[in-house]
């Protein structure tokens, strides 16, 4: 993705630049360049008093946030001017989050990632670490605040809806060059995509901080977010980067809180909650426990359990020809692919999303086909893409489409193989997701392309990879597409 470099300029009162715009950009790189114009403003401005600065500024002083952070104009020096109008403007749009009547998300931000994420919890996280660092004590309400508030909430106000309907949606971008406008694919929760990143987010960053070791101070905000948001792989191997970056989050997130009852902590946040708004009479609701816990076991499946998967809006796939067939699930064969064109693995979003525009092209337009063939496609940069999805007929696997998905890694993977982490997106992540949620069968068979068509796919080391694989079957009594 193209950063966007922010600029003010003030000339006899006229404000010029994208800041300056009601209609701004809404990516991470415009926040964290805005972030640094008010860090070069205010050289004397702590990471804390900043981050406090923008709860401020966004207005941010409900019950429980006092509660862990205190009034955020409580900081150790006054600055009368930390923010001229035009970035006040700015940061009010860009952090105070809520959901239109038209079902447009606001307070979200695109990241180069693909991924969208609320700003005020990320935040939310990062004052949490950097109070906790400053003041050498335990980085309380960082669970609480980042996330555990949105999810009981959202777990309460949906308890007579499944499990599945109490969390999300995600949504489009509609344009992701030139993001502005958020559209949630249904019904807003009180935890959709973007919030559950962000205080996923916020949880890591805090993290971070407030685990500095003692000799080290905490950079600059703009810093942390360029660290974590703004990494490049060139070709590395995900899996062995040590850093903490974005499109490691859930696992991140997973290993910080997995270990946590995140049940009883969720419960002890809303009957907190509670308490500060004096609104107990709710925990008398008999259902609370059940709709938390049940809630939770859905948190886990769709944020820990599933991989990432960036939707075909996000990486601009052209229209289906014609009407979808529906799959009749669950279905009981995976099929493994390589694209062999492109040739070379992707790891970026923006590579990734090129090389599936690319493939879709040539499937319709060379091939003739309705739609990439492709049921999944896997990056090398943390995510997997959305191709025909989950419920509908793809076109990978000659006459065994209707029985099965068709999940191709993008690469040539003939003498070579896939990263390790992108191995792991689908046999650890993506089989599992599919089983728990109904969408394949518990004993699926997986098998290579090679074993059904007169193909090499998918290319001699990942098949012998994938040899090795739980439910591989060298031979099956598969039928052929009516």
């Amino acid at each position: 993705m193209t950063t966007v470099v922010l600029w003010l300029f003030i000339v006899a009162g006229t404000c010029y630049g994208v800041l300056c715009s009601e209609d701004h950009l809404r990516d991470m790189d415009s926040f964290i360049s805005a972030v640094e114009q008010a860090e070069e403003s205010n050289p004397d401005l702590s990471p804390l008093a900043l981050v406090r600065r923008l709860r401020r500024t966004a207005g941010h002083e409900d019950p429980l946030t006092l509660h862990f952070l205190g009034a955020s104009n409580n900081i150790s020096h006054t600055h009368t001017s930390v923010f001229n109008t035009t970035l006040f403007g700015f940061f009010d749009k860009a952090i105070h989050h809520f959901v239109t009547d038209r079902g447009e998300e606001r307070g979200v931000v695109l990241t180069q990632d693909g991924t969208t994420v609320a700003i005020a919890p990320m935040l939310l996280g990062i004052e949490v670490g950097l109070k906790a660092k400053l003041e050498g004590t335990p980085p309380l309400g960082m669970f609480p605040l980042t996330l555990a508030k949105n999810l009981g909430l959202s777990f309460l106000s949906l308890q007579d809806f499944p499990p599945a309907q109490r969390l999300g949606p995600d949504g489009c971008w509609d344009n992701v060059t030139h993001p502005r406008v958020f559209k949630l694919s249904r019904v807003p929760t009180l935890a959709t995509d973007a919030l559950v990143n962000g205080g996923m987010d916020g949880s890591i960053l805090g993290m971070d901080l407030a685990t500095l070791a003692p000799s080290e101070q905490p950079g600059k905000l703009s810093k942390v977010l360029k660290g974590y948001y703004n990494h490049v792989l060139e070709g590395q191997d995900l899996g062995v980067v040590s850093s903490h970056i974005s499109p490691k989050r859930r696992e991140i997130a997973q290993a910080l809180l997995g270990t946590l009852d995140t049940q009883r902590q969720v419960m002890e946040t809303l009957y907190l909650v509670w308490r500060l708004e004096n609104t107990q009479w709710i925990a008398k609701d008999t259902g609370v426990e059940k709709a938390v816990r049940d809630g939770m076991l859905e948190f886990v499946h769709r944020y820990w359990d599933c991989p990432p998967i960036i939707p075909r809006c996000q990486w601009g796939a052209a229209p289906y020809r014609g009407s979808p067939f529906p799959l009749a699930l669950p279905l009981p064969f995976l099929y493994i692919h390589h694209t062999y064109e492109p040739n070379r693995p992707c790891h970026s979003f923006r590579q990734c999303s090129r090389s599936m525009r690319a493939m879709q092209h040539f499937h319709q337009e060379d091939r003739g086909w309705a739609d990439i063939g492709y049921s999944f496609v896997v990056g090398s940069d943390g995510y997997i893409y959305e191709g025909r999805g989950w419920h509908h007929l793809g076109t990978h696997t000659r006459g065994q489409n209707s029985y099965g998905y068709g999940v191709a890694f993008i690469g040539n993977y003939s003498s070579s193989l896939p990263s390790r982490h992108a191995l792991d997106l689908v046999r650890q992540h993506l089989a599992k997701c599919a089983v728990d949620a109904g969408r394949l069968q518990a004993n699926f068979t997986l098998h290579g392309h090679r074993q059904l068509v007169d193909t090499s796919c998918p290319g001699d080391a990942l098949y012998s990879e994938i040899r090795g694989w739980e439910h591989f079957k060298e031979t099956s009594s598969w039928k052929k597409d009516q």
